[in-house]
């Protein structure tokens, strides 16, 4: 099933809990073992199986990380998985998250607890990123809602309590009033909306707390559970989490390989910007793949369309001013920074912090620390400077302690990732409103889309240098499901009628905001059911991301200070969009332009499952999903209707998916160590064609734009196979010599053409 132990294939599986609304265990991944194997998969891929906050919805927020979740089955569970997957020939991956902990319920995570209870004498006080100077000596913890909650202070026992928060007392400190006895804790309560914390966390998320794992002793206890896995042959890789949010990801990738082995597979989330490569010493098999679902997706965006999608959505946010408004925005780390710099070079100045948001505004690239992106740091000192000469002087001790090497270039390091997150992921992907769907993880608004020949020179570079990295168009993480973003790609094909349609909706329908109300038209076209019904489910799930979509833009709203009126006016507004005249109109495009997103999905998912890599199934994706963001992408998934239509291969996303896996475990050599070239298609409507060839015996090709190409129709275009005899696994059709291209794609949009002699 695999090549040398490593996956030909994987199928993501989102892993919770009963206690967190439905549950997904061990138990009930073995259940689907049997469809999976059916299916063609080669590697069942896990979402976090450490012990999480109680009732956690997605298992990131690990709380005792020498533990398998208890609520999954615990380490029983997943030895019984283990045995059932290597039973069919199958294996399991697992991802892992080493940067933060789960802490918002205090008393589930042993290690705060005890930090919280014994201050700096903690055994565990150096496992976390502690800022002692912020509190003068204690832990600032923004938990208050306003400074008057603590007029409800209580104490119980050894506990202090506040509502449902409940914080430890630390010994002999308990006597006395509330006030009394909190005076003596080794913590400080802040409002959380005042930015001020005690400690470094995941991004800006007040509930993850950052593990120290430069710390050998952090890395061992942490991933003790996890050699286990590995010395028993439990799994076979891992994915590893938020890789930049680490102090010293290379260093940590190096420990995790001695630990695990040389045979594993490792994949990391590492986000890389557009024409950014991932450093090449790393010891992995590559990233987890945003790289390949922006060529992907971009391969059928329509360059023509960019004009008039650019007139209505107005000026691109600017990413320059976005990030250096996102460091100054995250003031706590960037205080934090600013004494960190002081302190390697025994210099400060009033404009220090200025000056570090005005440099990490430019650094382009989430981290500038690995030997293959050290070059962007220098450049970007000389454009700083260059820009904004008044603050030379500041810029030159930012240059000082950088060259340093110590606390202050990691944590610049660390700070750029978060205000790349904030300003670009969060910010201007929920601002930008010109074609959505490439406001994506890895992608860049500015750019509307790939040429062919982006998309082949990456992927032969990638077959050559990470051709056991991952392959995916659907994640947990990203913005919107694969299926949405090909539908609202479409409108790239057809931005008059677009154009023209959305005046009209706004002119009868008027959003509170126009700019929020030009983003939330295409994701509402994205999700819009083919018959016209809206469901209440429908209904609250478009609620639910209105909302979360305006707080991330930060414009009209926000997580730190909601406008809950305009919140309330924007959900009115939803409700007149979803029930009024305008629905007719919105159904009736979708007819109209239907076939050619379904077109688009699955040329696009012939794509990610035979491109170099490895490709990853998102749980459900091989029938059409119509899901947002998270939580959206996480709902259950009717594994029910996967099980029958994958019994009669009607479906043309699951004959596709079963065609392709099957194909790769068959042919696992072809698709992990066979070459990319590009295949080139003549005649009229040859642009309209992406192909190319794995290896000797496989060659893929798919259509593209086909608003365009039912005007002009395919004509002469042929594509001429290479010499042999052709099979293809999605029809049964045979082919040999030229191939004329109305022909080739008269049922579907692809084909997978095997060689059928030697």
């Amino acid at each position: 099933m695999a090549l040398s132990g490593k996956p030909v294939s994987t199928y993501r599986l989102q892993l919770r809990g009963p206690d967190s609304g439905f549950g997904f265990t061990f138990a009930d991944a073995e259940e689907l073992l049997d469809y999976l194997d059916a299916l063609g998969v080669s590697h069942l891929y896990l979402s976090p199986i450490l012990t999480p906050v109680r009732g956690s919805a997605h298992g990131y927020d690990v709380t005792d990380p020498t533990t398998v979740s208890a609520e999954l089955g615990g380490i029983d569970g997943l030895r019984r998985l283990s045995r059932a997957t290597r039973a069919r020939g199958m294996g399991l991956i697992v991802d892992i998250v080493p940067n933060h902990a789960g802490i918002e319920v205090a008393e589930q995570n042993p290690w705060w607890w005890d930090v919280l209870r014994h201050g700096r004498d903690s055994g565990f006080a150096d496992f976390f990123d502690i800022d002692w100077d912020l509190g003068a000596g204690k832990i600032v913890l923004p938990v208050l809602e306003s400074e008057d909650d603590l007029a409800g202070l209580s104490v119980d026992g050894d506990v202090l309590r506040l509502g449902g928060l409940a914080l430890p007392i630390s010994p002999d400190t308990g006597a006395g009033t509330a006030p009394q006895v909190y005076a003596r804790q080794h913590y400080r309560l802040t409002c959380w909306r005042d930015g001020r914390c005690g400690y470094r966390r995941f991004l800006a998320i007040n509930s993850l707390a950052a593990l120290a794992q430069e710390d050998e002793r952090v890395f061992a206890a942490t991933h003790r559970e996890v050699a286990r896995w590995f010395d028993e042959g439990l799994v076979d890789g891992v994915r590893v989490d938020h890789l930049d949010g680490l102090s010293d990801p290379v260093g940590y990738l190096h420990r995790l390989r001695a630990l695990i082995g040389p045979q594993a597979w490792i994949v990391v989330e590492k986000i890389l910007a557009v024409d950014e490569p991932l450093e090449p010493s790393l010891p992995v098999a590559g990233s987890t793949g945003y790289d390949i679902l922006r060529l992907i997706g971009g391969v059928f965006v329509d360059p023509r369309g960019a004009p008039a999608l650019t007139a209505l959505a107005g000026p691109a946010p600017v990413a320059i001013a976005l990030r250096t408004a996102a460091a100054a925005a995250l003031d706590n780390d960037l205080q934090r920074l600013r004494r960190a710099v002081t302190a390697a070079t025994g210099q400060d100045s009033p404009r220090l912090a200025a000056a570090l948001a005005a440099l990490i505004g430019r650094v382009g690239v989430y981290r500038s620390d690995y030997p293959v992106t050290e070059s962007v740091l220098r450049t970007v000192l000389a454009e700083t400077i260059s820009a904004a000469p008044e603050l030379a002087s500041e810029l030159a001790i930012i240059r000082t302690a950088v060259a340093a090497r110590g606390p202050a270039a990691v944590r610049l390091a660390q700070l750029c990732v978060a205000a790349t997150a904030t300003g670009i992921e969060g910010w201007a992907f929920h601002r930008d409103a010109r074609l959505v769907s490439l406001n994506e993880f890895g992608g860049d608004p500015h750019r509307f889309g790939c040429s062919a020949t982006e998309f082949h020179t990456a992927l032969a570079e990638r077959a050559q240098a990470w051709p056991l990295a991952m392959s995916t168009i659907s994640t947990h993480d990203t913005q919107r499901g694969e299926d949405v973003r090909a539908r609202i790609g479409v409108l790239s094909q057809v931005p008059g009628r677009w154009t023209e349609s959305v005046a009209g909706w706004q002119s009868a329908i008027p959003c509170p905001d126009t700019a929020t109300g030009l983003f939330l038209w295409q994701n509402i076209f994205g999700v819009w059911p083919t018959d016209g019904i809206v469901t209440e489910a429908l209904r609250a799930r478009l609620h639910t991301y209105a909302r979360k979509a305006v707080r991330e833009a930060a414009r009209c709203s926000s997580w730190q200070r909601p406008d809950t009126a305009f919140e309330k006016a924007l959900a009115d507004w939803l409700d007149v969009v979803l029930d009024g005249p305008v629905a007719d109109e919105i159904t009736a495009m979708i007819g109209r332009l239907r076939r050619h997103a379904e077109s688009d999905a699955l040329a696009q998912k012939i794509l990610a499952l035979t491109v170099p890599g490895v490709p990853d199934v998102y749980q459900g994706t091989e029938l059409f999903d119509d899901s947002l963001t998270d939580p959206d992408n996480r709902r259950p998934v009717d594994f029910a209707a996967r099980r029958a239509e994958l019994t009669v291969l009607q479906h043309p996303k699951m004959r596709i998916v079963h065609a392709a896996l099957r194909l790769r475990r068959d042919k696992p050599e072809t698709f992990l160590r066979g070459g990319y070239r590009p295949v080139i298609a003549d005649g009229p409507a040859a642009e309209h064609v992406v192909a190319f060839r794995r290896g000797d015996d496989v060659l893929v090709a798919v259509t593209r734009w086909t608003v365009r190409l039912g005007e002009i129709g395919w004509g002469e275009t042929v594509i001429t196979l290479p010499l042999g005899n052709w099979i293809d696994r999605l029809t049964g059709r045979r082919w040999s010599g030229t191939a004329p291209a109305a022909e080739l794609f008269a049922e579907l949009p692809g084909v997978l053409l095997e060689r059928t002699d030697a």
